[in-house]
């Protein structure tokens, strides 16, 4: 009769894994809004989750923004490159010809919170601006009220450079006042270095 050992301890629970640790980001891409899209790029714009954060832009503006060569406006879209997915929000940028190669993400609109999108958006802008603009510097501005927004930029590697105070006038039914805006930006080295450390990753087919 052989003799065996006590037998292994059972394990208590399944051991993390990375994937647990990082949840997958939704596939996203962008292509270029047409004016045929304008009326959905202003329904988004002035729908009641985003009014608060934003100031809409006439048609016009949004107009002039397809034709001038500095910005770029994209419709966002679900799945992956290959996929015409459905309409998710819109991203205007800002400098795109810019000498001193600073890049603004003017606008990044979401029709849907909650998904990942936002995360899975600002990654993918990352890299557009820094691997095909070739931004030395990627920025924007957001409302100091539109805290979700301001948490997930510094956690992708944002960093505050300072606050416009009071600079945007608030209209409510609890009557006028002021919010601040706060300026955030990212440097290409900051963003490369994101990178070398695995942090930058985005969902295939993105």
């Amino acid at each position: 009769m052989s003799e065996r050992g006590p037998p292994p301890p059972t394990p208590a629970g399944p051991a993390p894994t990375l994937a647990a640790e990082r949840p997958a980001l939704p596939l996203v891409h962008l292509r270029p809004t047409l004016l045929s899209d304008l009326d959905y790029v202003q329904t988004v714009e002035t729908d009641a989750a985003n009014r608060p954060f934003i100031s809409p832009w006439e048609r016009v503006q949004h107009e002039g923004a397809l034709r001038f060569p500095d910005l770029r406006h994209f419709i966002i879209e679900a799945g992956g490159n290959d996929v015409h997915g459905r309409a998710e929000g819109f991203v205007i940028l800002q400098g795109c010809r810019s000498p001193h190669k600073s890049v603004e993400l003017k606008r990044l609109v979401l029709q849907t919170k909650g998904r990942g999108l936002g995360r899975a958006c600002v990654r993918l802008l990352k890299r557009l601006a820094f691997r095909d603009l070739h931004a030395h510097r990627f920025w924007f501005d957001v409302t100091l009220l539109n805290t979700r927004a301001l948490a997930l930029y510094a956690s992708e590697g944002f960093v505050e450079e300072g606050r416009l105070r009071e600079s945007v006038r608030l209209f409510g039914e609890d009557g006028d006042g002021y919010d601040s805006l706060v300026v955030m930006s990212l440097l290409d080295r900051e963003y490369q270095a994101r990178v070398a450390l695995g942090l930058e990753a985005s969902p295939a087919g993105a």
